[in-house]
């Protein structure tokens, strides 16, 4: 394949780091691949994608689409964390090799049969945004809020304080969580997904002496994603004309979609062009990237290399001649 032809595919694929393993997605199937600790062996899995998108018509316009994709990788993270949990045998087991079950599950099982991996996905994005709406906007807000009733700050002062706590506590639950050991391997399957996404886009085989090469360092990660939101909140809210806390809560719950999908054009821009403004607005996600990716092993990249190698041979999508730059964001 071409390097122009490598550069467009790879643009059109996107990544995930998951448990002891790599997730790639193209445009119409993504697949999984996880090293089992018990055997070593890497297990594969590939499943068509459900493009929000394609169902409605209307998300594919930019900034729905940012809204769209925000939510959609979401749910689809989430879903293959737990399988990825399953298939790499961290599990504790039993003699049998079975994972005792206690009475609760017994029950949850016999109640939901088989939706209830469905249900458990659902109820943990629910947790997963109720506990960020709590951390990184009720809680920079009260404590913005010491700063404007005892400094008197204008409206758009007390925007930059909210912001400035607001990456505080993120970079402090960064540093925190990476030095725990599983959290450490999964930065480094972080790595390896994008020196091997990169390795695609810049046309070279697909190896592993290759893929080591090149940067752990990518534009269009998820992790750029977050701090843009972050830096765009702040200008964003700038021009939010109220000191009330309730108000300020419930105004940046309500806007946060609007928010991801200019963000998620901006970082679509970014994958598409090379120069000192996308350097600019891209400086922050690549320094973030130091801490959230880590060089992995060459058996780490493997398994990134086997992930992306399944989609590239099953996704019939990413093969048609007439693919556009529509990339999407990498984790």
């Amino acid at each position: 394949m071409k390097e122009k032809n490598c550069s467009l595919v790879a643009k059109n694929v996107g990544g995930q780091a998951i448990i002891e393993g790599v997730m790639m997605r193209g445009k119409s199937i993504y697949a999984l691949a996880v090293r089992n600790v018990v055997t070593k062996e890497i297990i594969i899995e590939k499943e068509n994608t459900k493009d929000i998108k394609e169902k409605f018509k209307l998300l594919k316009f930019p900034f729905l689409r940012g809204i769209a994709s925000f939510f959609d990788s979401l749910v689809l993270g989430m879903k293959i964390i737990m399988r990825s949990a399953s298939l790499s045998g961290l599990e504790n087991e039993d003699e049998s090799g079975n994972k005792p079950k206690s009475k609760i599950d017994i029950w949850l099982e016999n109640k939901f049969g088989e939706k209830l991996t469905q249900y458990v996905i659902f109820f943990s994005v629910f947790i997963s945004m109720l506990l960020s709406i709590a951390i990184f906007i009720a809680l920079p807000v009260w404590i913005s809020s010491f700063f404007s009733n005892n400094f008197s700050l204008k409206p758009w002062a007390i925007s930059i304080v909210e912001g400035i706590i607001k990456m505080f506590i993120f970079l402090t639950y960064l540093l925190i969580i990476s030095k725990m050991k599983d959290v450490q391997r999964l930065f480094m399957y972080h790595g390896a997904e994008h020196k091997t996404i990169t390795c695609l886009e810049k046309g070279d085989d697909l190896t592993i002496e290759n893929v080591k090469k090149h940067s752990r360092l990518h534009k269009r990660c998820g992790t750029s994603f977050l701090i843009l939101v972050m830096i765009i909140s702040i200008i964003v809210f700038m021009f939010l004309n109220t000191t009330n806390v309730p108000l300020r809560i419930l105004s940046k719950i309500i806007l946060v979609p609007f928010i991801a999908g200019i963000s998620y054009e901006i970082i679509k821009l970014a994958g598409k062009y090379d120069n000192f403004f996308v350097k600019l607005i891209s400086s922050p996600g690549i320094a973030l990237q130091k801490i959230t990716t880590s060089e992995p092993t060459d058996d780490m990249i493997e398994v990134a290399i086997k992930s992306l190698k399944t989609v590239l041979e099953n996704d019939e999508k990413l093969k048609d001649e007439n693919l556009t730059d529509d990339g999407d964001i990498n984790a």
